[in-house]
């Protein structure tokens, strides 16, 4: 058993609390990780506040990190001590029917014990002060060690630098697939990112990437339209400076609609207009954005009856085993970027400090 530093949020809608906890050692087909950078993301907020219906507590939260093998249980081939490595909240087992059918990324062999904070086995290896704690989406990235099951774990180039990298691990290549993969962006398409947070940065730049030759920038915060200029939007728009709905601006401002557009956000009344926002005929709008629990969309159908298409992505469509290491090589041999996304970099220590400056939009 290791004992190491956590982030463990005892209940919800409370800071997180740095306590010390107890790893187990890794059990069959399970993969124990030394944790050296994790990032934080909206989803580890969502489920913090209590919103989320699959949060259980107390957790130690985090999906986006990197580090380490540590120790490998019985059965683990893949990776060895010593490797590094992403954690994968979604996996790749390569034997279920999701995993044997190109058309998704979304593995379901851990899928019930992943959200119900467990490990395969229906157990836990974190405690703290004699009590058990929860994991979360199969990663648990805000502890010092962390471990997972063998199906979640990516070997990447051991050259990469896993402050930056981690980023891999959900944000930049949710949205870099969400463009390349899900809407498959064509060279001098017109697209629309609505949400310019990490994700609707990274949609651009995979807009960029597949040839687009307009990119729109939506987004309340005009704060944040120099960024998404650098990753690549050729124009940035605020809903609040119309007096028409910005799905209608946005006909107008290209000749009836757009090709693609996005919704990095989470609201179900920006989903709508992202879709209405799309040219007829043809138009592709993607849902990349997680809205709260029991909310839904709604739109005419004549939306869709006249040849628009309304998609979703879970992690851009990535089958995560195979594609994060190429994610990686992308970003060595700078195809992407990933170092642009980092705007703080903080001791763990001060991980609630990384929350506020998220909520403020920094």
């Amino acid at each position: 058993v290791i004992k190491c530093k956590a982030a463990v949020a005892w209940e919800a809608g409370k800071p997180l609390s740095i306590e010390e906890v107890e790893v187990a050692p890794p059990k069959a087909h399970e993969v124990r990780i030394k944790i050296f950078a994790t990032a934080v993301c909206h989803t580890d907020a969502y489920t913090l506040s209590g919103a989320d219906p699959e949060g259980c507590f107390p957790v130690i939260l985090g999906h986006e990190g990197a580090g380490i093998v540590e120790s490998v249980g019985e059965g683990v081939t893949k990776v060895k001590p010593g490797d590094t490595v992403i954690p994968l909240y979604i996996p790749q087992c390569g034997e279920c029917k999701f995993c044997k059918n190109p058309k998704t990324n979304l593995c379901q062999k851990i899928r019930i014990t992943q959200g119900k904070g467990l490990m395969p086995d229906g157990t836990s290896r974190f405690s703290c002060k004699g009590k058990q704690i929860y994991h979360f989406m199969g990663t648990s990235t805000f502890s010092e060690y962390t471990v997972v099951a063998d199906i979640s774990v990516a070997k990447i180039d051991a050259a990469a630098p896993l402050d930056k990298v981690c980023l891999l691990g959900c944000g930049i290549s949710t949205g870099y697939g969400a463009a390349v993969n899900t809407a498959k962006v064509e060279p001098g398409s017109t697209c629309a990112v609505f949400g310019l947070g990490g994700v609707g940065l990274a949609v651009i730049m995979g807009c960029k990437i597949a040839g687009a030759s307009r990119i729109i920038g939506i987004d309340l915060n005009k704060d944040k339209y120099a960024k998404a200029k650098e990753f690549g939007a050729t124009e940035c728009i605020s809903p609040e400076d119309f007096k028409k709905p910005i799905q209608e601006a946005l006909v107008e401002m290209t000749d009836g609609g757009v090709d693609y557009s996005f919704e990095c956000i989470g609201n179900v009344g920006v989903m709508r207009a992202a879709l209405e926002a799309c040219h007829k005929g043809w138009g592709v709008s993607v849902i990349v954005g997680v809205a709260a629990a029991g909310q839904e969309i709604s739109t005419r159908p004549f939306q869709l009856v006249t040849g628009r298409t309304w998609k979703g992505t879970a992690f851009g469509g990535w089958k995560s085993v195979d594609s994060v290491p190429k994610l990686v090589t992308d970003y060595m041999s700078k195809k992407i970027k990933v170092d642009e996304f980092v705007t703080h970099t903080l001791p763990f220590n001060k991980i609630n400090e990384a929350f506020e400056l998220m909520h403020k939009g920094k």
